[in-house]
């Protein structure tokens, strides 16, 4: 079995710095789902060594660390970049809410917390931050280019416009080029518009006119649905 993934090229890069190991599972389980690339580290010390060496664009800092406090860290962040910060702690009181923010923190989220809120909470806060988002959920692919938070396709720079499915048809190739999916694993992950299951016969349509609305003229370079007989399909690189 071929295994389908949902990567996005230029994710939002969040460290994760937290001791307790089963938040940590179900935080990283969390914010992979999402789509964002997370770094998790347990303490001060370790927080520190990653800040040096890796550019974050949003940091998950909790309050009490094995050799310090979330407090340091975020001061130390500050002093490098304006990038934001989210305190989720376990100290629920004024006192470290409103020390946290006064720091430089743009939220504080109290455990134990509500897995959409924290979602719907990182999501506010990065739209605080154009530069950031700027340049992330774009796929680049040839001459395609795909703006995932306005869900528009471009061709040589001129707006392709796709269908609902043939949109989630096409981030599944360009998620995964040069991997051959199956028409199985496609049939699977995508629907029409009104929820219903698209059969194989419509999904062999949907390839046809998806490949009719990327490709170029001859002798151009562009995307290139390569079918697989009797398995399924491959996007060459």
């Amino acid at each position: 079995m071929y295994k389908v993934s949902n990567k996005v090229e230029n994710k939002v890069k969040i460290l994760v710095v937290e001791d307790n190991k089963n938040i940590i599972e179900g935080l990283e389980y969390l914010l992979t789902k999402e789509g964002f690339e997370t770094k998790i580290v347990y303490s001060k010390k370790q927080a520190m060594a990653c800040i040096k060496s890796y550019n974050f664009d949003l940091f998950l800092l909790d309050v009490e660390l094995p050799d310090g406090t979330g407090f340091d860290i975020c001061k130390y962040i500050k002093n490098l970049s304006n990038k934001p910060i989210i305190f989720v702690s376990a100290r629920v009181e004024e006192t470290n809410v409103v020390y946290g923010l006064d720091i430089g923190a743009d939220d504080y989220i109290t455990k134990p917390f509500r897995n959409n809120e924290l979602i719907s909470r990182i999501r506010c806060v990065l739209r605080r931050y154009p530069e950031i988002n700027e340049n992330k959920n774009i796929i680049n692919y040839k001459n395609i280019k795909v703006d995932l938070n306005k869900a528009k396709v471009y061709k040589n720079s001129d707006e392709v416009y796709l269908t609902s499915l043939e949109y989630k048809i096409l981030l599944m190739f360009l998620n995964n080029a040069n991997t051959l999916i199956t028409r199985e694993e496609i049939l699977e992950k995508v629907w029409d518009i009104d929820g219903n299951f698209v059969n194989d016969n419509t999904l062999s349509v949907y390839i046809k006119r998806l490949r009719e609305k990327i490709s170029n003229k001859d002798g151009e370079e562009g995307p290139f649905i390569q079918t697989v007989r009797g398995i399924g399909y491959i996007l060459n690189k």
